[in-house]
């Protein structure tokens, strides 16, 4: 049977339909915007002028940053600008690459966090073989690798997205194009493609989620064995971690594994892996590493000598 697809375009619910709620929301999230650009751009600069990203934890740190700008950018801005727009349209083709950059991005920011907790665990478990171990040929490599799966990852659910026949109406009960408000638009059973979304995201995420609490499990039960000193840094360096992965992966799971299920509060849960934890995650990181907020009082420091 021949697809049957009308659709040019799709229009978003977004946040609110109440006008005095949406400006709210305007200044809010510009201003949330604002500080996952600067925060994330200070983080990186501050890794690259401080010589931080010789250590593979800081390389990868400024990789999560990058990552987390990109990611953001991917939703934050056409929901900031639909805020205040009376008809919230995406053309097609738009959609498309939002899905795709959605699944991309987050899909290589879970892997590398994962990547993140196995660096920790290499560098208190196995302290005297890290440089060795953690070298940056292979930090390099690893990185590469995460890249590759996340773009893996994200064809599937653009490939079953794209074959499907949208008919109309396409109101879609979010803020940017994801694979669940898309399969609730369109016009043919899609219970099969839902289960196989499951499988492929919710797998990825749920799976990461489990390795990573794991990992972390093992971290601290050998701390046991470091010195005070020690000890306090290891818990200080995996606390913010942990809290972020928490904080990512709980939304994303519940989002995630789900069949063929939506809810009118996705779209709220979904601020927190779009947009909440991008940025924190400059808070959580400096506030709670010594080494970082020394750099970054170096490069200030540097730039008002320079002022002068």
């Amino acid at each position: 049977m021949e697809k049957i697809n009308n659709a040019t375009e799709f229009i978003f619910w977004g946040l609110s339909q109440n006008p005095e709620v949406a400006k709210v929301c305007f200044v809010v999230f510009t201003f949330f915007y604002t500080a996952i650009l600067l925060g994330n751009l200070l983080i990186m600069l501050t890794v690259c002028t401080g010589k931080l990203f010789k250590s593979p934890m800081y390389f990868f740190l400024s990789y999560l940053s990058f990552v987390d700008i990109c990611y953001s950018s991917v939703t934050a801005p056409k929901m900031i600008v639909d805020l205040l727009a009376k008809t919230k349209v995406i053309s097609y083709v738009g959609c498309v690459l939002q899905l795709f950059g959605v699944h991309f991005l987050g899909c290589t920011e879970i892997f590398l966090l994962v990547l993140m907790a196995y660096d920790h665990y290499v560098a208190i478990c196995k302290t005297l073989q890290y440089m060795t171990i953690m070298d940056q040929n292979r930090c390099n490599n690893m990185l590469l690798g995460i890249w590759i799966g996340g773009f893996i990852h994200s064809i599937i659910p653009v490939a079953l997205v794209v074959q499907l026949p949208f008919c109309g109406p396409n109101e879609i009960d979010h803020y940017f194009c994801d694979v669940h408000p898309l399969l609730k638009v369109a016009c043919r059973d899609t219970y099969v493609i839902g289960m196989v979304v499951t499988a492929n995201s919710g797998t990825i995420a749920l799976g990461s989620f489990i390795t990573l609490l794991i990992s972390y499990t093992v971290i601290l039960v050998s701390l046991r064995k470091q010195s005070a000193v020690g000890r306090h840094k290891a818990l200080s360096t995996c606390g913010s971690h942990i809290a972020v992965v928490i904080i990512f992966f709980g939304p994303c799971t519940f989002t995630y594994m789900r069949p063929d299920t939506t809810f009118s509060g996705d779209k709220m849960v979904a601020l927190f892996y779009t947009i909440i934890t991008p940025m924190l995650n400059p808070l959580i990181y400096t506030l709670r590493n010594a080494e970082v907020k020394n750099a970054m009082k170096k490069l200030w420091d540097r730039k008002v000598f320079l002022r002068g």
